[in-house]
């Protein structure tokens, strides 16, 4: 059982606030939507929970102990899609999702059974030794979230990470992503896509960094 916890948290850029007090508690299984309009404070937010923006007030916490950064979120399990995806364009789209199992010392068989499936899964199997400077946008969106799979992350974090997709791959990209919260992860979905957000069990808004919450979040 995993647990996700933001209290008062609070992203600034020097005199901007780009997250304004925000609580979240979020359970093993959760999945939940961050809507808002671009410059909203999605990305900032997602940023914050993965232990790669430094909060200027308030805390993130997992499992009961505080991000002491992004190494040690990536370490107890916190996986971020950021925009842009944040591929290697000079690695295949097999070695993207291969390579970071390896740095976490899966086991090369097992990292290699599980880069398989991961590319089966998003219907990429037959593009794994493609480069990814080779693939498309929304290709490259579903090596990004393949490689998330893979990872087995105890957290999710995908940010706007199926913009690119055609609608049947966003379906398909959603209902994974929801395989995963029932696998037992918690996911964390910042969307401009109201279908999509419309899968997640709650949502939050933002403007201009303040919450509100269209469907609140189940209380843990």
């Amino acid at each position: 059982m995993s647990e996700l916890r933001a209290n008062g948290l609070t992203v600034t850029y020097g005199n901007l606030v780009a997250v304004e007090a925000i609580d979240l508690g979020l359970g093993t299984g959760v999945m939940l939507a961050v809507t808002g309009p671009s410059g909203a404070g999605k990305s900032s937010l997602l940023w914050a929970l993965a232990g790669a923006r430094r909060p200027a007030a308030g805390s993130v916490n997992l499992d009961g102990a505080p991000l002491a950064g992004r190494d040690d979120a990536a370490d107890r399990g916190v996986t971020l899609i950021p925009q842009g995806n944040g591929l290697a364009g000079a690695l295949s789209a097999e070695e993207n999702v291969l390579v970071p199992m390896l740095a976490r010392k899966v086991p090369p068989r097992e990292a290699l059974e599980r880069t398989a499936a991961a590319l089966e899964l998003v219907g990429l199997a037959e593009s794994g030794r493609h480069l990814v400077d080779e693939l498309s946008g929304g290709q490259q969106q579903r090596v990004a979230l393949a490689r998330a799979f893979a990872m087995r992350a105890a957290v999710i974090l995908a940010d706007e990470s199926t913009s690119d997709l055609d609608a049947g791959n966003r379906e398909r990209m959603i209902a994974a992503l929801r395989a995963e919260a029932a696998r037992g992860a918690i996911v964390v979905l910042a969307t401009h896509d109201p279908e999509a957000a419309a899968e997640a069990d709650a949502e939050v808004a933002l403007d201009e960094g303040v919450a509100s919450w269209p469907r609140p979040l189940p209380v843990i």
